[in-house]
């Protein structure tokens, strides 16, 4: 009952943020609620992980460093929070991202093969199924529901209505869900730099981290290519996304040798940019 009382006052306070912010407009909203987050991350419990995960990420880190990543980690985090009320209007501004394509997408357009994408929390992580689904892939996006369920039903109906329509819950019976999409044709989309409750324990920037190996798995048994995926926000409010060369599990011994290689590519991804990676999941826990 507390949780739940809880969880009530939370969404009705996202809510009024949600309404400041459509009263603000996107361009003034960004700068507001960067600095806002800026401002108040630093009270939030996940300081200790944060800094935690930085200590793995970078042993010798300097405070000034440290601060300066988390600083814009937090505003970062801010304008990703507004931007949900306004996908709409991202979705129609295709001049906004730039696109990077080593895996040849008009290979896949062309042939309507499946692929898998994967990705992490950087910039504006749901504009990777975004641009996917712009670009007239079929496609079905795994995600993890809110905890709050009274604030769940709104986000899943943005990212139905703008993201992408096809969304599978993780679980054991997302799982099928995605095979049965995998089986007519449909591309998935995963988030895979968060801890999971079951996985195979691979190295992540020098320390043994649970990652999930759905990827693999659905890669050796559907013989599909994997696509790493990459978004950066630029300095003007705009976005840039890499489409890695893909991974073909054909050239890889196991399951465990596939996630490795993933994981190598997330380091990449992060030390390219550690600004705009959500060092508040507990990662190595």
């Amino acid at each position: 009952m507390i949780k739940k009382i809880f969880y009530f006052i939370q969404a009705l306070v996202i809510y009024f943020l949600f309404l400041i912010g459509f009263v603000l407009g996107i361009k003034l909203s960004r700068i507001f609620f960067s600095s806002l987050f800026s401002l108040l991350g630093p009270f939030f419990r996940s300081r200790k992980v944060i800094e935690k995960n930085l200590n793995i990420f970078l042993p010798n880190i300097s405070v000034e460093k440290k601060n300066e990543i988390i600083t814009n980690m937090w505003k970062n985090y801010g304008k990703t929070f507004i931007e949900y009320i306004f996908l709409k209007k991202i979705k129609k501004q295709e001049n906004s991202i730039e696109i990077e394509d080593e895996a040849d997408l008009s290979d896949i357009i062309k042939k309507k093969y499946p692929v898998i994408f994967v990705s992490g929390h950087f910039a504006n992580f749901e504009l990777m199924s975004m641009t996917i689904v712009n670009k007239n892939i079929k496609l079905a996006t795994i995600y993890r529901p809110l905890n709050n369920i009274f604030l769940n039903p709104f986000m899943e109906f943005l990212r139905r209505k703008y993201v992408c329509k096809n969304q599978i819950k993780k679980g054991i019976n997302g799982v099928r869900k995605a095979i049965e999409y995998i089986k007519q044709d449909y591309s998935i989309a995963l988030m895979i730099d968060q801890r999971v409750s079951e996985g195979d324990n691979v190295n992540f920037f020098g320390k043994s981290a649970l990652t999930t190996t759905l990827p693999a798995q659905l890669a050796e048994k559907f013989n599909l290519k994997i696509i790493p995926v990459f978004i950066e926000r630029t300095n003007n409010n705009k976005f840039k996304i890499k489409f890695f060369k893909h991974i073909d599990p054909k050239d890889y011994k196991s399951k465990l040798d596939i996630s490795s290689k993933l994981n190598e590519i997330l380091e990449s991804m992060i030390s390219k940019n550690p600004n705009q990676w959500i060092w508040t999941h507990n990662r190595w826990k």
